[in-house]
């Protein structure tokens, strides 16, 4: 609720079960589309949340308000990358040295 009102948070979603997801490769020009689960690792993305962070620092910070305490919980925390009007990728600016994350 603290970090609710914090108004750090832009947005998010939790994702449904990897058994749910397809995966999309391209190769020599031929799509090729997989069902199921598309990593074999231990870790799978649960969600993601969107927020509004001055620096790096700030990102962790409000990333660790998210594990509470006494859980076994894994946070990655990254910026993103802006994309202009025609979605072509921008220069690095904001998401590398700071402002989004």
């Amino acid at each position: 609720q603290r970090l609710a009102a914090s108004g750090k948070i832009l947005g998010g979603a939790p994702l449904y079960p990897t058994s749910t997801a397809a995966t999309i490769r391209v190769h020599d020009g031929k799509r090729l589309v997989t069902d199921g689960p598309f990593a074999e690792t231990r870790e799978q993305l649960g969600g993601y949340t969107l927020i509004d962070a001055r620096d790096r620092d700030e990102a962790i910070e409000i990333a660790a308000g998210f594990l509470g305490d006494g859980s076994m919980a894994t946070i990655e925390v990254r910026p993103i990358v802006e994309l202009g009007p025609d979605l072509s990728v921008q220069p690095a600016t904001a998401g590398v040295t700071g402002d989004k994350a």
